[in-house]
């Protein structure tokens, strides 16, 4: 069941003001899911072989849910990328008839939202975790997503140095650590680009301008090569370049994978 009809699946969420829905996603598909509450919660135990949370997203201002670490820094590259606009964490809850007559349950990890008002679904999952059903689901889930003019992808493990520099950078992203005479200047220092502490020093101390430069990375109003290598005093820092379509993450890459 590759392709189908988006009355063929059902939809099921949880409202923003808590009600629960219900409908086709043909129905539904216009809801604004990157608004809704987690389709279901995020439970803690003891024995626990996942780890669940919350993370502060700076493009929402404020928590969304993830069910891994894996998925948490999804989400921190989603954050982080420029073409999205929202997101929202298992944000609801797909069925539809399997072979047999079997109803088949798949609720997604997330649900961008992107600056140009598409919507895009993502999976997260290693390839290594795929089983047969596992695959039988993302097709169909592929399909559904189609067949509405929703993009689907389905992610596994990042690349190991742009995610870990954009974790430092996170460190920085709430509002809260821009000054905006420290910004100022070092939008001026770094114009014609330089090594990163050698231009925060030319600002001042570098424990108070340090901050406000990794807040300017990560804002990307200045710019380095992130998967060059890890972050460091010699890193090149130059004014960022605004390119139709950029941005590191899944949502802008999501129409060549999905």
């Amino acid at each position: 069941m590759c392709e189908l009809s988006a009355e063929d699946v059902e939809l099921e969420y949880v409202s923003a003001a808590g009600v629960r829905e219900r409908g086709s996603l043909g129905r539904l598909w216009s809801v604004p899911f990157e608004s809704v509450r987690p389709e279901r919660r995020f439970p803690a135990f003891r024995g626990q072989g996942n780890w669940c949370g919350w993370y502060w997203s700076a493009t929402c201002g404020g928590h969304v849910g993830y069910e891994s670490w894996l998925e948490r820094d999804h989400l921190m590259l989603l954050d982080f990328d420029p073409l999205v606009a929202g997101m929202a964490s298992q944000p609801f809850r797909l069925s539809w008839a399997g072979s047999g007559g079997k109803r088949v349950r798949h609720t997604p990890d997330f649900f961008v939202r992107r600056a140009d008002g598409t919507g895009l679904v993502v999976d997260v999952r290693p390839d290594e975790r795929i089983g047969p059903d596992d695959a039988a689901k993302f097709t169909v889930t592929a399909a559904a997503c189609r067949s509405v003019g929703w993009d689907f992808v389905r992610v596994g493990a990042p690349e190991a140095v742009l995610t870990a520099n954009v974790r430092w950078l996170a460190g920085y992203r709430h509002p809260r650590v821009h000054r905006p005479e420290v910004a100022a200047r070092l939008v001026e220092v770094f114009a014609d680009g330089g090594g990163l502490l050698a231009g925060a020093q030319r600002v001042g101390d570098q424990v108070a301008v340090l901050p406000v430069l990794f807040h300017l990375l990560w804002r990307r109003v200045l710019a380095v090569d992130l998967e060059a290598g890890l972050l460091s005093a010699n890193t090149r820092v130059q004014l960022a370049v605004v390119r139709e379509g950029g941005g590191h993450a899944v949502a802008s890459t999501a129409a060549a994978s999905g």
